[in-house]
């Protein structure tokens, strides 16, 4: 596993779609995950530490993991299959290992409300750079470009 933190959200230029981007903590890898527009405003509501005048859901989800005695430890963003990322969400209850199944982007709303780390499967990166035998594709190296030349600017505060 490599953790990596949330590097911003941006717009695909391409389709206008929002894209969180996760890179490695201690090294250049570069993940890209597309999303919907409802994540990404919970995902930068977390990273803002933003409090709404009532809870989002994925604020409930943090409240009713702690008020049934959990936390949650860590997120995995452990598989990529036919264009779709998997992801599991870690809770600790009094020593119990819960593991949940969820959307990336779910996990990652949720990881930036309570602070745990994220991981991504090597083979995630794997397969974005090398896609399952679709020819033509760029993969991953095409958004590895993309990603390197943006400014910061192109980071800044997702706009809903």
């Amino acid at each position: 596993m490599i953790e990596v933190n949330v590097l911003g959200l941006m717009v695909d230029p391409s389709n206008n779609s929002p894209v969180v981007v996760l890179k490695e903590v201690n090294g250049e890898k570069i993940l890209p995950i597309w999303i919907g527009p409802v994540e990404a405003f919970a995902i930068q509501n977390g990273l803002e530490h933003s409090t709404p005048p009532r809870p989002m859901t994925h604020d409930l989800l943090h409240n009713v993991i702690g008020r049934m005695g959990g936390a949650v430890q860590k997120i995995e963003v452990n598989d990529l299959k036919d264009n779709t990322f998997y992801a599991l969400i870690h809770v600790d209850r009094d020593g119990e290992k819960i593991v949940i199944d969820s959307r990336p982007s779910d996990a990652i709303a949720l990881s930036v409300r309570c602070s745990a780390r994220i991981f991504v499967d090597e083979s995630v990166f794997e397969k974005l750079t090398k896609p399952e035998g679709k020819e033509g594709e760029e993969g991953g190296d095409k958004w590895e470009k993309l990603l390197a030349n943006l400014s910061p600017e192109a980071f800044g505060k997702y706009k809903m």
